[in-house]
């Protein structure tokens, strides 16, 4: 089954082609990242223009890389939520249009879901049930995925997403968008003892992650040196602050892994790619525990993930009409139809 997929939840203008949910035929991204640098985060209005400028001609891209004709595609599935509202809607509108016009099915997809269907595409022999922590600049989850469309959520963010932890951060010490790329290179250079970070952990929601007062820190960190001319090391900084950040994220990913008894771990989401955070989980999990890890490649926003969660939404019978509509906020543990 040949399903084209379309995400643009974010900054990034992506399509792809997914055969059976595990192969890519054909994958491609307009990333954003250069329009955005200037402003030192994604600009919600500029990132709809663009995928409306670019939509139209990243499908035809990636039918011409694919080999295939639109005769031999048998699905449209998209992006339905959660993300940018105006982002979305352009993505979410084209396919609509592409999947009545040609008499395909139209399969609405969450963002976070597809994310964890990252791993179906160069992990064959991975399977539900297993246990999954997404991390990207706007999501920080622990679910437990008891099927490839049945998510219970164990853990999340009281405030702030780790890679909003991350991108704040850098910002703060004068590093460009997108900042967990800068802030990771920066930290392999650096001592993560050097600067002791708040770690914040809960007694009633052991799984919950807080990241609003690792920001404040280290906003009042470098205030504080600054005001009395001390030199910063920055690559210090950089790893002290990663190091707290991973930690949580580590420390709250295992220890639900050992309380529900769980053998195989997956990660996901922009965060994901982070060095520290995959040394930490590898260093930590147990003998008896699998991880799986998403390449560099698909850790990001990108268009095949789309499709391989769109194979088994369509085969749960999860499709949609033309009146699906987005959302900017919506459960990973909903159905979006």
């Amino acid at each position: 089954m040949n399903i084209l997929s379309f995400e643009s939840s974010c900054d990034e203008t992506a399509v792809a082609i997914v055969r059976d949910g595990r192969e890519i035929v054909a994958d491609v991204v307009f990333s954003q990242i250069d329009v955005h640098k200037i402003y030192g985060g994604v600009v919600p209005e500029i990132a709809s223009r663009f995928h409306i400028e670019k939509i139209s001609q990243m499908t035809a891209e990636c039918l011409r890389r694919s080999g295939l004709s639109e005769e031999d595609l048998d699905a449209v599935a998209v992006t339905a939520a959660p993300g940018l509202i105006g982002a979305l809607l352009v993505g979410l509108n084209f396919a609509k249009g592409y999947a009545y016009a040609r008499g395909l099915p139209l399969i609405p997809v969450h963002h976070i879901r597809a994310h964890v269907a990252a791993n179906y595409l160069v992990y064959p022999e991975l399977k539900p049930p297993f246990l999954a922590m997404i991390v990207s600049g706007g999501h920080s989850h622990i679910v437990l995925v008891r099927d490839y469309t049945d998510y219970q959520i164990l853990g999340r963010t009281k405030d702030d997403a780790a890679g909003e932890a991350f991108d704040k951060g850098a910002r703060i010490l004068g590093l460009p968008y997108p900042g967990g790329v800068q802030i990771d290179r920066l930290a392999e250079k650096g001592n993560p003892a050097a600067v002791r970070f708040p770690r914040v952990h809960f007694k009633e929601d052991p799984y919950d992650f807080s990241f609003s007062g690792v920001k404040t820190a280290i906003v009042n960190h470098v205030h504080r040196a600054k005001q009395k001319g001390e030199a910063l090391s920055l690559s210090d900084l950089a790893a002290s602050y990663s190091d707290a950040i991973t930690g949580v994220l580590a420390e709250n990913f295992l220890r639900c892994a050992a309380d529900h008894h769980q053998k195989t771990l997956v990660i996901a989401g922009g965060v994901s790619a982070n060095s520290m955070l995959r040394a930490k989980l590898e260093q930590g999990k147990a003998r008896d525990q699998r991880l799986y890890m998403p390449p560099l490649s698909l850790c990001g926003d990108n268009g095949a993930m789309v499709g391989a969660q769109g194979y088994y939404e369509y085969l749960a019978g999860h499709v949609a009409g033309t009146e699906l509509n987005a959302y900017s906020a919506f459960s990973i543990e909903n159905q979006l139809c």
